[in-house]
């Protein structure tokens, strides 16, 4: 649990216009699988050991949406603003004020004084001024990519030491919650002169945290140290001053029966990444489980059209038919796993049902195929001018459980004459066939955000491009794009209207769904397990945990 002080009005008008939409479509936000935390007066001390399932790969805050990255940098950086995960409201963080204009094309944040860098540099306007523009514009000559959640940036203006303005081609109304994500991580100007490349190496990374890093084998550990003389936390947090923790040691571990028998035997404090099937162990030993939801595009399969094979959007629809979702969730999940019923979560900004357009239904999805030309063959394969209907996919080690959910996609789509081949998630090939459409057709995709953003993140070609259209990620891409889904995404970002805006959202839903682009599965959560003496655990409104709050109480 957060404990906090009552949240006190904020005299700033954008933050009652950004957030309406995400408020009209979300509740309250809290985590019901969270347990009431009453372990009494926190006690400052000790180390927390923190067993991670990957490593983390790039500590460029905008590569923050890798979750073992924004695991680490939730710890070592501060944002300018705070996003409540039970109200979900932005609050003050190292801003104190902001003020925008009517267009949202420009933002003024004047910041709070005091505070600096752990090595020792203020974090200003200049500072917070050039963090922006690397992540609105990227930065070419050091490789460092533009961030997913900023949309339309155009430069920034420091009006004085503490007072900086943002400017934007267009409107551009997710700014505000944005710098409030992972992705806008505040780091000192001399960690931005690195490389991309250096960024991997967390001692490289210098932020205004709770947390320093102290120590790190490359893939394997990673120590932090608590900054002593940090006191700047989100505004209405209850807890002011130092993280009460000494230290806090991550150690990789990517056997899920290693994590989960290391914590219940008292070798570990924290895991993420507990599997469905060690659930009820784990909770039946009175540890503590949380699953707080991710609030995005839901855990998927989506197809690239520029491969022959998926082109036509009948076969597509086919396979959306012969997916059984519930017999998915029902085989390898537990009730933390929601069925997905549209590309968004439930509890997603914009989110609406369209669980009547993705029933299972194999005998229509033969019918489709027929329709289409697929002809089963004699070894159950359709068939078509010589070619087999034989997709590809590679496994996402990220995903829980990924590998045995496209395995059982895979019975459930041979049953109506279609192969679908998973590759290993770790192989050498994989980044470079992910990118060829002609060699994977299929692909596994989820993200999380707790903003209407969050779907142009997912499928616009300048962001994640997870359809593999021209212009975006792939050079390998003959003919494919989709225009009418990158104008609603284009202009769902850059809308001051919220109405307007989660209207946007709603017909983009239905487009992914209406051309069968997206097969939705279930709803993703970040599934972590604590021993009983652990306290304070919190988490961001999209499941990164914070170790700010957490203390030991161990007997």
């Amino acid at each position: 649990m957060v404990f906090r002080k009552p949240v006190r009005a904020i005299s700033a008008g954008i933050a009652a216009l950004a957030l309406a939409s995400v408020l009209a479509a979300c509740g309250s936000g809290t985590e019901a699988t969270n347990p009431v935390d009453d372990g009494g007066t926190p006690v400052t001390g000790g180390t927390l050991v923190y067993l991670e399932q990957q490593a983390h790969t790039n500590l460029y805050p905008p590569s923050g949406g890798f979750y073992p990255n924004g695991g680490v940098l939730n710890q070592i950086t501060d944002k300018l603003t705070f996003q409540n995960p039970e109200t979900l409201k932005i609050e003050p963080w190292l801003a104190e004020s902001w003020t925008s204009n009517a267009e949202l094309t420009e933002y003024t944040f004047k910041l709070r004084s005091g505070v600096t860098f752990s090595d020792g540099t203020p974090v200003d306007a200049a500072a917070v001024a050039r963090n922006f523009d690397t992540y609105g514009l990227g930065n070419k000559a050091l490789n460092q990519p533009v961030s997913e959640v900023i949309n339309n940036y155009d430069h920034s203006e420091v009006v004085d030491p503490l007072t900086v303005k943002f400017y934007f081609k267009k409107s551009s109304p997710g700014f505000l919650q944005g710098t409030a994500t992972i992705g806008s991580g505040i780091v000192s100007i001399s960690t931005l002169d690195r490389k991309y490349d250096e960024l991997g190496d967390a001692r490289n990374i210098i932020g205004s945290g709770p947390f320093t890093v102290a120590s790190e084998v490359l893939g394997k550990e990673l120590v932090l140290d608590a900054r002593k003389d940090y006191n700047w936390g989100p505004a209405e947090a209850e807890h002011q001053g130092r993280a009460y923790l000494d230290t806090v040691k991550i150690v990789v571990t990517p056997e899920d029966s290693v994590r989960t028998g290391s914590l219940l035997a008292g070798q570990g404090d924290l895991i993420r990444q507990v599997q469905a099937y060690d659930e009820k162990q784990v909770a039946a030993q009175n540890f503590k489980i949380y699953a707080p939801g991710t609030r995005g595009v839901n855990d998927s399969i989506v197809f690239r059209p520029d491969n022959a094979l998926v082109a036509d959007v009948r076969v597509r629809q086919a396979l959306l038919k012969a997916t059984d979702t519930n017999e998915v969730v029902d085989t390898i999940f537990s009730e933390n796993y929601p069925v997905a019923t549209s590309v968004l979560a439930k509890d997603a900004a914009g989110y609406v049902d369209l669980s009547g357009k993705l029933g299972h239904d194999p005998e229509k999805a033969k019918e489709l195929l027929e329709e289409a030309g697929w002809k089963v063959g004699a070894d159950d394969i359709r068939t078509k001018d010589g070619a087999q209907l034989s997709l590809t996919i590679y496994e996402s080690l990220p995903q829980p459980q990924n590998k045995a959910v496209l395995q059982l996609v895979a019975q459930q789509w041979q049953k109506v004459g279609v192969k679908l081949n998973v590759l290993v998630g770790d192989s050498g090939s994989k980044t470079v066939d992910s990118l060829d459409p002609d060699k994977t057709p299929v692909s596994v995709a989820m993200v999380g955000r707790a903003d209407p953003d969050v779907i142009k993140s997912q499928f616009h070609p300048k962001n994640r491009d997870a359809l593999l259209q021209i212009g975006g990620s792939s050079q390998k891409v003959k003919s494919f794009v989709d225009e009418k889904l990158n104008s609603l995404l284009e202009a769902e970002t850059a809308r001051t209207d919220p109405e307007q805006r989660l209207k946007d959202v709603a017909d983009i839903q239905n487009h992914l769904i209406d051309q069968a682009l997206v097969i939705p599965i279930f709803e993703e959560p970040q599934v972590f397990a604590s021993a009983p003496y652990l306290h304070g655990l919190a988490f961001e409104a999209v499941g990164r945990p914070s170790l700010y709050n957490v203390w030991l109480k161990k007997n």
